[in-house]
């Protein structure tokens, strides 16, 4: 039982760690003790030590106002840009699809219930969608999803669903989506996760033919008309089937 106990402070520890490094984003580079405190509600004295500790181990770095990125986290950005940075070719095929297409490119993985932006080529136009890499959204809805969830038990669809304002009984209309989206080979949403937004999906595929990634088109809905929707579509799904045939799994690279 004690050792049980000591595990779980454990476990707490780097959770609240990793929560004080979450605070850090592009609009705030450094954040003070009593940002954290106010973010997190743990007490200054927990705050003061988590701090500590983490700047030891070069995750934060102390300066002017407060704390920063610490270059610690460097060896595992380059490590973290290894892994997921797309080969050349592809980068330059979401540019091109972006600018052709004028929308904007998302490549999305799965992580348990939520969908992951690992890429993106933002559309040129100025009234445009756009989700930063390394953005986490839901599951439960969105033309990605349809797309990603194409082998999915029952178990995982249940899970989503009940994180969904819709309820557990949303299970069933992903199943549906799903199906209607494997049998065209692409999937489409349009305002189901926010209003005047839609999006175009297409699956790609890892060596063992499961589907690994989705590469989709965003933007206003008033912009994805049938036609447009057809366009994109074929688009997508003849770019998604050169990054298939190029062997492509997860994480990406080539193969072998």
């Amino acid at each position: 039982m004690e050792s049980e106990t000591t595990d779980q402070q454990g476990v707490r520890s780097v959770q609240r760690a990793l929560g004080i490094l979450g605070l850090l984003t592009d609009d705030r580079p450094i954040v003070t003790v009593r940002q954290i405190v106010e973010s997190t509600g743990l007490a200054k004295t927990t705050v003061l030590r988590l701090v500590s500790t983490l700047e030891q181990n070069g995750l934060l770095w102390a300066t002017t106002g407060g704390y920063m990125a610490g270059p610690g986290l460097w060896r595992w950005a380059h490590l973290a840009r290894r892994s997921w940075e797309l080969p050349p070719e592809t980068q330059r095929g979401m540019r091109e699809l972006a600018a052709t297409q004028r929308e904007t490119v998302n490549l999305y993985v799965s992580r348990d219930i939520y969908r992951v932006c690992v890429a993106q080529q933002e559309s040129p136009q100025p009234l445009r969608h756009v989700v930063r890499v390394g953005d986490e959204l839901p599951m439960w809805a969105g033309a990605s999803s349809k797309v990603l969830l194409r082998d999915a038990g029952p178990n995982l669809l249940d899970r989503i669903a009940k994180d969904s304002p819709h309820g557990p009984d949303h299970a069933t209309v992903m199943r549906q989506w799903i199906d209607e989206a494997t049998r065209k080979g692409y999937g489409e949403s349009h305002g189901e996760r926010e209003d005047g937004l839609s999006a175009v999906a297409a699956p790609v595929l890892g060596r063992s033919g499961g589907v690994v990634a989705a590469l989709a088109l965003s933007g206003p809905s008033i912009r994805f008309t049938p036609e447009r929707v057809a366009e994109f579509a074929a688009d997508l799904r003849q770019m998604a089937q050169q990054m298939s045939e190029r062997g492509f799994d997860h994480p990406f690279g080539r193969a072998g």
